[in-house]
């Protein structure tokens, strides 16, 4: 079959003009259930571990999605290359409804476990297919405001996602919450393949005689088993933890490389830079969103409304950044944005440190997510638009994967290091704001390393 073609531009057109109108509609449908999936199952897994009676299994349970998803990226990721990116858009969410419905009836957490496995291979999937097709069907004018766009889509679900889900599981079940979703997931589903037809989207994007290189599932498998050990591992610091942790963190460092474009870890330029700054961004906001609501309950004794504020305001922040890159800041350079992002991620960081301080009122910890947020909304817009442009010919579906992996891989390194480095401080008997203080310092060095490196993913 011929390559595809991506879309010639035609500066008149927009993304809900004649012929991206159809495609965008879907992809925004997509993500907004997406959101709304990821942001209402969150709060009630730990309602269904109880009534499971799996608590001693929860985090197994919490981080089966991430480690999945690390496999679903590397399949969606060679499926979209070789056969392009409707079929596995499509089979991921297909795969989502299976997921919700198996979860919502789980008699056991060992089921449980399995329908957030199915959901993260489904997550990985839809995420790297959403990357591809933007790719590939989408001019270099349009894609960062359809990645604006996409950012968008989670705003609605953050906002009204948690509270619904709180509401539908006190006054029905938590079950009604998986059910309820996988009927809504339903219905993009069914319309993903035939909305997204023609040469653009599915004609296999290699020359004619060759093929995509396979995937490399071995690997995947084993990082993705990896992700699992290692974040049930640092859960707990007894022998049997320790011992996971240590198993997970062998199999991510002997087989994560082989998932990522060689060149990756010493910063080479243009998608090994671009991928391994994804991972730096990623892990620090991802560390920053687990460890800041903890300061605030734990140590500072912030009521709910503050916590809730400070994810609302991150969602809203993160929206607007990414439309402000898409729109008052396209003509800057992309390299530029990331590095903008980095620094203004390094200010969150001050802002956590000093949140921990008693002098200071609660909310100065809760603006850290919010200023996060900022520098995620410029900065990953900016890198997916680049691992794009770097992406080797046709095969957008194998840089999108690679940026799914790294982002996973960022955030289980950064949030394992940090986790090590506040226990290790407990364990010394420092005080608890003190171990936070060290758990947040830790994080300055990926923001500086991402904003001194972000030059070397520039488009040259």
């Amino acid at each position: 079959m011929p390559p595809a073609r991506q879309a010639e531009d035609a500066p008149g057109e927009g993304l809900f003009s004649g012929r991206y109108a159809a495609a965008t509609a879907t992809f925004a449908a997509v993500m907004f259930l997406t959101g709304l999936a990821a942001l209402a199952v969150i709060p009630t897994l730990p309602t269904a571990a109880r009534d499971l009676d799996g608590i001693g299994l929860y985090p197994l349970v919490a981080g089966c999605f991430v480690a999945a998803s690390l496999l679903g990226g590397v399949l969606g990721g060679h499926w979209a290359d070789r056969a392009g990116a409707p079929r596995p858009l499509a089979a991921g969410t297909v795969l989502a409804v299976a997921a919700l419905v198996l979860s919502g009836a789980s008699t056991s957490i060992w089921q449980l476990a399995a329908g957030r496995l199915l959901d993260g291979l489904a997550g990985g999937m839809v995420a790297v297919s959403v990357n591809a097709a933007i790719g590939r069907a989408y001019p270099d004018r349009l894609r960062p405001r359809v990645l604006a766009l996409m950012s968008a889509c989670w705003i609605v679900p953050s906002l009204v996602g948690p509270p619904v889900a709180g509401l539908v599981a006190e006054w029905a079940s938590w079950r009604a919450v998986f059910l309820g979703l996988a009927a809504l997931t339903a219905v993009p589903a069914l319309v993903v393949a035939a909305v997204l037809r023609g040469p653009a989207w599915s004609a296999a994007p290699v020359a004619a005689g060759e093929a995509p290189p396979r995937p490399a599932l071995l690997p995947a498998a084993a990082v993705s088993l990896g992700a699992a050990l290692g974040q049930y591992g640092v859960s707990g610091w007894d022998r049997r933890h320790l011992l996971f942790a240590l198993g997970g963190f062998a199999l991510l460092a002997a087989f994560a490389s082989r998932l990522l474009p060689p060149g990756t870890w010493r910063a080479a330029r243009r998608l090994p830079a671009t991928v391994l700054l994804c991972g730096l961004g990623s892990g620090v906001f991802f560390t920053l969103e687990a460890y800041v609501p903890l300061l605030l309950l734990t140590e500072r004794g912030a009521p709910p409304v503050v916590i809730g504020l400070g994810f609302t305001g991150a969602s809203l922040t993160w929206a607007a950044a990414s439309w402000a890159q898409a729109r008052l800041l396209e003509r800057v350079p992309r390299h530029r944005l990331v590095a903008a992002g980095a620094l203004a991620q390094a200010v969150a960081v001050a802002l956590a440190v000093a949140g921990s301080l008693p002098e200071t009122p609660a909310y100065t910890a809760a603006s850290a997510m919010v200023v996060a947020a900022v520098g995620m909304g410029m900065s990953a817009p900016s890198l997916v638009v680049l691992s794009l442009t770097h992406s080797p010919p046709g095969r957008q579906g194998y840089a999108s994967a690679a940026m799914q992996t790294s982002q996973n891989l960022g955030q289980i390194a950064l949030l394992g290091a940090s986790s090590a480095l506040f226990n290790a401080c407990l364990a010394a008997h420092w005080a608890d704001a003190a171990a936070y203080r060290a758990a947040f310092c830790l994080l300055f060095a990926p923001c500086a390393l991402a904003a001194v490196l972000a030059v070397r993913a520039r488009n040259v």
